[in-house]
């Protein structure tokens, strides 16, 4: 079995997705942490997406190799350590806008199954020897993040040339939505407080004929302007990542991105969000 990891910081200020790599049990995954809308530092100036990905990423690094709790159970135990640390910054659980959340995507490999655990917009896909791509996972905020876009497109429309305009535009949508997170009307995510539990997804998939996996986080997604007409944007990055490499492919999207600093000609929220990825060639 082969592994290739990569992690590359966006624009911002800190890189807020993290990697997972436990080789002892063979756990593999991604993690997009996102900061609380309420500003929040931590000792080293850190966000609260860096601080809830890296503790994450610390958790499912240190399972060791005689522990054999299923990745639900991981999850969910992950989940209350980062209640536990957001409570102990003084972060009260009962305001969404201060919380500090993280979607992630995680396997585990066996002879015979793939594990998985999955929250928020990190997807996981397999490859067949027949060249099928398959999606395991489903972006549970593909619709949140479409109604916001909305309205990001029609003012672009109207003659809004500035993306630090567009986001003030966009910001009141951004802050309703946070009341939806681990909602039936909402999106999934890992927040520390036990309703995150309640929208985990779970489960495994057999190894027959899977050939490769790909684990990454939203900001890798192919732009949806170069698109293939009949493809899905998970299926257009997993081709192309294929075919460049996650190197290659990642310092091309960030140089496409580059190119339109306002997010006019590809809307998106923010110059370059993070990016990350877990290429996995089973033996």
């Amino acid at each position: 079995m082969r592994v290739q990891s990569l992690s590359i910081q966006g624009s911002g200020v800190w890189n807020e997705d993290a990697v997972i790599q436990n080789d002892v049990q063979r756990i593999y995954g991604v993690i997009d942490g996102a900061t609380s809308l309420v500003p929040f530092r931590g000792p080293k100036g850190e966000t609260g997406g860096r601080l809830a990905s890296e503790l994450l990423k610390r958790f499912f690094e240190q399972v060791p190799a005689d522990d054999t709790r299923d990745l639900e159970q991981l999850t969910r135990e992950a989940n209350r350590m980062l209640g536990l640390e957001m409570q102990s910054n003084g972060i009260p659980l009962d305001e969404k806008d201060q919380l500090w959340t993280a979607g992630l995507a995680v396997v585990r490999i066996t002879d015979h199954y793939v594990e998985y655990v999955q929250s928020g917009d990190c997807m996981i896909m397999g490859a067949y020897t027949d060249g099928a791509v398959r999606m395991v996972t489903k972006d549970h905020v593909a619709h949140i993040d479409s109604e916001s876009k909305q309205i990001w497109k029609e003012a672009i429309g109207s003659g809004v040339r500035s993306k630090d305009k567009l986001w003030e535009m966009v910001k009141p949508r951004i802050l309703k939505n946070k009341e939806k997170m681990n909602t039936p009307q909402g999106y999934s995510v890992l927040n520390g407080r036990s309703d995150a539990e309640l929208f985990i997804e779970y489960g495994k998939i057999n190894r027959i004929r899977l050939e490769e996996l790909l684990l990454h986080t939203d900001g890798l997604y192919y732009p949806e302007g170069l698109m293939e007409e009949l493809q899905s944007p998970e299926e257009a990055l997993f081709r192309q990542m294929k075919t460049s490499g996650l190197t290659d492919y990642a310092q091309w999207l960030v140089n496409l991105e580059n190119s339109d600093p306002e997010c006019i000609e590809y809307p998106r929220f923010k110059i370059s969000d993070d990016k990350s990825a877990v290429w996995i060639e089973l033996d």
